[in-house]
């Protein structure tokens, strides 16, 4: 293969380098081969060359398997059969043309319908460049967590755990990040009660959490705005998190007559020092971005007003980085701890169905509802 092609197909056009080498390789052999993939394609070449194009069915030995370059022509030649030099020219024409048409179009900014993946109530879900941008869509409610979207969410990583994505980013749409639990998770009773609704409850944030601590492709939050709860809990799972300066940190759950979640128990003593954790999860204390950042919850902070384009820039090129050294450099720094990280989850849930059954959790959660409905 012709270096500029090679290095032109096998960047943008994987799934025509099959067709395209053999074509080429009965038209032209050597270096001498320069494609331009724009409205035209150009090619140069020594009338030499021509004369030492092949001709006919393939009639040498195949080199041997380490033979990488003699071998792929080889295979070219073979590939071929008896297809006339002129027929194989004319077929190359028109491949590279319509690569170039498609590069044309790939250029171009795709609408956001093209790159959105269907199926989702509660999330926008794209996929491009790279990067697999998870992104909680409920503004209005301040993208309050449903039940709907934890399911929608952990179907969203499953999926984005096969895909060909580089990295993964969880998001929200509007001025927050996520408020957290949605009232409603609290108020719809199944007929079964309040301890069939606390057990089941239970059993979906530990599989939410779970997927999470399982993920294997580098997962990074981008705190646009206000945290709190949930969203707030499951960071120290991510590889990194970026915060708007806007963005706050809040677990206020004593105040709810709850305890910790998302492996928070484990993950922020770990990584803020037990004092500043307890701070945090016993007492509410709300963190700015600057002090999240100073006592490690947050990989950085950025102005609100360049926050998105710093920080996509910043994504993208991280997502050109080789996707499987990534992985597997994950998997060193996590696996020591995902058997850690799984028991607590399972205790923290465990914890928290007794925890909703209390009378103390249902009377802080009462009055939390009363407050809101006064405002």
């Amino acid at each position: 293969m012709a270096g500029a092609v090679g290095r032109v197909v096998r960047r943008c056009y994987p799934n025509a380098l099959r067709r395209l080498l053999p074509c080429l390789y009965r038209v032209y052999t050597g270096e001498f081969l320069d494609i331009t993939l724009c409205s035209t394609v150009k090619a140069k070449s020594n009338p030499q060359d021509h004369a030492r194009a092949t001709e006919g069915p393939c009639n040498t030995p195949k080199p041997g398997v380490f033979d990488l370059i003699n071998k792929a022509k080889w295979d070219a030649w073979n590939a071929l059969g008896s297809l006339p030099k002129e027929t194989a020219r004319q077929n190359y024409v028109d491949l590279v043309s319509g690569l170039s048409s498609s590069s044309d179009s790939s250029s171009q900014v795709k609408p956001e319908a093209d790159r959105k993946q269907s199926g989702y109530e509660t999330l926008v879900v794209t996929s491009e460049d790279g990067i697999t941008k998870i992104m909680m869509n409920r503004p209005a409610k301040k993208n309050a967590m449903t039940m709907r979207m934890y399911e929608e969410i952990m179907l969203a990583l499953k999926a984005a755990s096969k895909d060909d994505s580089a990295i993964t980013v969880l998001t929200g749409n509007g001025d927050y990040y996520s408020s957290g639990n949605d009232l409603t998770n609290f108020t719809d009773i199944p007929s079964g009660g309040v301890e069939e609704k606390a057990k089941n409850s239970a059993i979906l944030l530990r599989d939410f959490v779970d997927c999470f601590i399982d993920f294997p492709k580098p997962l990074i939050a981008v705190v646009n705005g206000p945290a709190v709860g949930i969203s707030v809990t499951i960071l120290g799972l991510f590889e990194v998190v970026y915060a708007s300066d806007r963005a706050t940190f809040h677990t206020p759950f004593s105040h709810l007559g709850q305890s910790p979640e998302g492996c928070s128990s484990y993950t922020f003593p770990k990584i803020m020092g037990p004092a500043k954790a307890a701070e945090m999860l016993i007492f509410g204390k709300k963190l700015t971005a600057a002090e999240a950042c100073a006592q490690g919850l947050v990989t950085e902070v950025f102005p609100d007003s360049t926050f998105q384009k710093e920080v996509w820039t910043r994504l993208k090129a991280y997502s050109k980085l080789p996707p499987n050294a990534m992985r597997i450099s994950k998997q060193m720094i996590r696996n020591r701890e995902k058997e850690k990280l799984h028991a607590v989850n399972a205790e923290e849930s465990s914890t928290l169905q007794e925890r909703w059954l209390s009378d103390e959790c249902m009377n802080a959660i009462m009055n939390f509802l009363t407050r809101k409905a006064k405002l």
